[in-house]
Formats: C-alpha cells, sequence, structure tokens
C-alpha cells in the first residue's frame, strides 16, 4: 500500500456537535480519552475495517487488531500510512505520540513502540472514535441461514 494525501475535511465547531454523540465529540475534536473496557469494540472479533467516526476513512483493518490488555482497541498499523497523522503530545507531564485521522484531524488516541511484529508499534485507539465495518460475504458464500 502507497502512501496517500487524504483531502481535508473541514467543518465548523457546531457542525462536528451535531453529528457526533457527546462523548465522540469528547474523543475526536477534544483529544479526551474514554474509560478503559468502555469502548464499543472491545470484543469485537470480526474481519473488517475501523473507519474515522468523524469522516467516515478507513483507518486500520482487523487483520492488525491485537489484545494488548490495555482495555482500548490496539493495532498494529493503519490500512494505510498516509491514513492516520502523527503528533507531539507533552499534555499530562508525558511525552507521548498523539494519533489523529490525516482526513479529518480527529483525534485518535496515542501510537507507542512496544507493540508486537512485524512494526512493533502499538496503537491504542478510542474506540468512540471508530466506527467498524464487518467484510462482506465472498461470492459464493452462503449465510447459516439460508442452509
Amino acid at each position: 500500500m502507497g502512501k496517500r494525501k487524504a483531502e481535508k475535511v473541514e467543518k465548523s465547531d457546531e457542525e462536528w456537535r451535531a453529528q457526533l454523540t457527546p462523548e465522540q465529540y469528547r474523543v475526536t475534536r477534544e483529544a479526551g480519552t474514554e474509560r478503559a473496557f468502555s469502548h464499543p469494540h472491545h470484543g469485537e472479533k470480526r474481519d473488517g475495517t475501523y473507519r474515522c467516526v468523524c469522516c467516515g476513512e478507513p483507518l486500520f483493518g482487523a487483520e492488525a487488531k491485537f489484545e494488548s490488555g490495555t482495555g482500548w482497541p490496539s493495532f498494529w498499523a493503519p490500512v494505510d500510512p498516509g491514513a492516520v497523522s502523527e503528533h507531539e503530545d507533552n499534555s499530562f507531564f508525558m511525552r507521548r505520540t498523539e494519533v489523529r485521522c490525516a482526513h479529518c484531524e480527529a483525534h485518535l488516541g496515542h501510537v507507542f513502540p512496544d507493540g508486537p511484529e512485524p512494526t512493533g508499534l502499538r496503537y491504542c485507539l478510542n474506540g468512540e472514535a471508530l466506527d467498524f465495518e464487518a467484510a462482506s460475504k465472498k461470492a459464493g458464500e452462503e449465510s447459516p441461514e439460508a442452509a
């Protein structure tokens, strides 16, 4: 996958508030953090794609998700290097790397150098910042109800 340039989405504060739940707004537009193990994707095991809750851009694939034990969705790589942007974050007397959606600048979480191979990275994200789109069945597969 090559690095791609995402077109920026710009909306007013009022437009974001109208589109998002209060918790999604707090996390994505105000760089908040949800409580551990409280996110809507805790325990999600299906194949699919995690998209930005603000703009719908694909960010992370289920194949890169792993159980980190932290209580937040964790991934070892985005679907495309250009899908996310990284920014220095020195808040709360810590030095971290913030991860944002490259398309709309939504705060997603942080990336740490303690993840699994092949990248060694752990993208520790807020589930409130993500929508999950399950993979569709391949052509010719029958659903269990049809059998």
